[in-house]
């Protein structure tokens, strides 16, 4: 009886693919909302490394620029009205608070810093949401596949006790199938979970790298303007 039965659970398909096309329409759709997660986490990662990527680049390269010596107004008027870089936009917009602060006469309008500070401030803070996007949703399934995952579990044993019962046979050819099935609800929803964990602390911990970067250059640009205004 037991070497029947064994026979009858090797005949069974294991695979992925048929598990899921033996699942119930409820483990369907949690094994499709898992995978769409997991897709959409991957293409989140590929593109915030890229993003980052060039961020960093192109951080690299007007740092040469700004430091090499070369007067800022020059330099503003080099970059134009179109810059291209992050940290670009940061210098563009304190640049261009600057020159509208003087008057025609060539004095400057009172609370200059505070207006320069403050534009470079909301040029940084729109870096901040460029750089972050997406982070979100790798956050959020990070805390919520594994459970999506364990719901589509207790599903499909809730269905596997059901069969079960049905048809009074408790062989293992019968509950092996529902039993695989439900754990494979479980196994998509840590393969969607741990990378978007992993990788949300990464680039979460990349990002705030980059965007110290554009504050504490901030801060130097600052500085220098303010000590015109002081001269």
């Amino acid at each position: 009886m037991e070497t029947e039965t064994l026979a009858a659970a090797q005949e069974i398909d294991f695979s992925v693919l048929a598990l899921f096309m033996k699942a119930t329409l409820t483990n369907k759709l949690v094994l499709l909302t898992l995978l769409l997660m997991s897709f959409w986490s991957w293409s989140i990662i590929i593109q915030r490394i890229l993003v980052f990527r060039r961020a960093r680049a192109e951080a690299e390269e007007f740092d040469r620029a700004f430091w090499s010596g070369e007067p800022l107004d020059e330099l503003y008027e080099t970059i134009g009205p179109q810059p291209q870089g992050a940290s670009e936009r940061i210098f563009v917009a304190g640049m261009t608070e600057w020159r509208r602060s003087h008057r025609q006469d060539g004095k400057l309008i009172a609370g200059a810093q505070a207006r320069i500070d403050r534009a470079m401030d909301v040029a940084i803070a729109r870096e901040n949401e460029v750089l972050n996007k997406g982070l979100g949703f790798l956050a959020t399934t990070g805390s919520t596949a594994p459970f999506i995952g364990l719901f589509g579990t207790v599903w499909g044993i809730k269905h596997s006790f059901e069969q079960i019962a049905i048809s009074q046979n408790t062989n293992l050819s019968v509950v092996a199938p529902g039993i695989a099935e439900a754990l494979l609800a479980t196994a998509i929803g840590l393969v969607a979970a741990i990378p978007a964990v992993v990788a949300y602390n990464k680039l979460n911990s990349d990002s705030e790298r980059i965007l110290n970067g554009y504050e504490s250059f901030a801060d130097e640009f600052s500085t220098i303007l303010s000590r015109q205004l002081d001269a």
